[in-house]
């Protein structure tokens, strides 16, 4: 057999092959073998059909384009496997010469991960600074506000509801979940919901109702169907509470958990203020590196690679609302009036981004030889499965492509810490 690769594109290569005749000989007889297995020839058993009358029953076509299919599925996988090609879409195959008695021969055309020619990645890195971070007294004190206020007495009051007030209300709109009507609690002032809706509250007395009334809702809200709308309401005001919150001493710390005094308490929260403010600083500086390491590339991404990362990312989001919402999704659709191409199009900025990350990370490893080991493969699968609660749930998990998920983290996960390692801390 032989065999040539050649690069046609940063993204697709050609693979020729050429098998001898007596080895193309092989899955000729194979095919007939295939092939005459069903048929029935009377005067002979069932499987037992001499070859010379499979072929004219069947034709010598037929059987010729059976042995090539074989023989290009095998010798294809071969190649693609020995070459560690990374192959992202189905070959485009053609067939150069099939005859009996002759060397079979074929081309694919195949769709690749792209190169990418980095830049000094390690020069980047280490132009870049992460500053450190810290914790403020008025940080730790606001938490402890909120500590205090979750476990304050409420004390009903007769009088109009004013700011500060801890408040119970029942409202509806026409154009949110059909009318339904909901139940809420909250503190009259702090800006929980849309600007205007507090301020028809105040002033109100338990059992009293508004009129109905309209606001709109800002551009920025989470509830893309309706940022920008003009909404109406109507609100029942429940009840009013004065907020009786609890003294602020070791004995208030003890209550909330194993904390020795009021000083270890706060020690406490300063500790997990600073681990969630490092946490995002560091992932704020993975995205500041990774940012410049991307534009200072050419990018020439198959139209291939982008879709199917389209298509990822369209998955995700329909399955999330689909846990998430009553609505079924071709009532979304309709509401929003917008196709499912529309929203897949939608993720078009997210998925090239995601996919030049992927590269970035993937080139970065391979010139770095990051590696995952099976040990520590294991260890994060078995840590990921204690989120299954049984034994039948993990097992609709796909394992094989579970280590290679995981292999990939660890591996990104790696790179990422390198390039961290290469920063200036200021």
């Amino acid at each position: 057999m032989t065999q040539s690769i050649k690069k046609i594109s940063n993204s697709e290569i050609e693979i020729k092959v050429e098998i001898p005749s007596e080895e193309f000989a092989l899955y000729y007889r194979k095919a007939i073998s295939d092939l005459g297995k069903d048929i029935e020839i009377k005067g002979f058993r069932k499987g037992h059909v001499p070859q010379s009358i499979i072929e004219e029953k069947i034709g010598t076509l037929r059987i010729l384009e059976r042995a090539a299919q074989e023989a290009v599925t095998q010798y294809y996988i071969k190649i693609v496997k020995e070459n560690n090609l990374q192959v992202i879409d189905r070959p485009k195959i053609e067939i150069l010469k099939m005859a009996l008695g002759s060397p079979f021969s074929f081309r694919a055309r195949v769709t690749v991960l792209p190169e990418i020619e980095l830049p000094d990645y390690r020069k980047i890195a280490s132009s870049l600074k992460r500053e450190k971070v810290q914790v403020s007294d008025q940080e730790v004190q606001k938490t402890i506000d909120w500590l205090r206020r979750s476990r304050a007495k409420l004390i009903a009051l007769g009088r109009e509801a004013r700011k500060g007030d801890f408040v119970e209300i029942e409202y509806f709109s026409p154009q949110i979940e059909n009318g339904k009507k909901r139940k809420d609690g909250f503190i009259l002032g702090q800006g929980g919901f849309i600007p205007g809706f507090e301020q028809k509250i105040e002033g109100m007395k338990a059992g009293q109702e508004t009129e109905e009334f309209s606001l709109t809702i800002p551009q920025n809200h989470f509830v893309r169907e309706l940022a920008g709308k003009k909404v109406t309401f109507k609100i029942k005001l429940i009840s009013v509470f004065r907020m009786e919150l609890p003294e602020l001493n070791d004995r208030f710390a003890q209550s909330l958990g194993n904390f020795r005094d009021l000083s270890s308490l706060k020690e406490s929260i300063r500790e997990g203020i600073l681990a969630e403010k490092e946490n995002k600083a560091k992932e704020k500086f993975r995205q500041k590196i990774l940012e410049k390491i991307i534009n200072s590339i050419r990018w020439d991404i198959p139209q291939v690679l982008i879709e199917a990362e389209k298509n990822r990312l369209f998955s995700e989001f329909k399955e999330s609302f689909l846990n998430n919402s009553k609505m079924s999704f071709e009532d979304y659709l309709a509401k929003t009036k917008k196709t499912e191409k529309e929203i897949k199009d939608s993720f078009l900025e997210a998925a090239l981004r995601n996919i030049k990350i992927s590269l970035v990370l993937r080139e970065i490893s391979k010139r770095e030889n990051i590696t995952a080991s099976p040990q520590e493969i294991e260890d994060q699968i078995n840590q990921l499965l204690k989120n299954y609660p049984d034994i039948e749930s993990a097992k609709s998990l796909d394992l094989e492509k579970l280590k290679e998920y995981t292999k990939e983290r660890i591996i990104n996960e790696k790179t990422l810490q390198l390039l961290e390692g290469f920063a200036e801390r200021v």
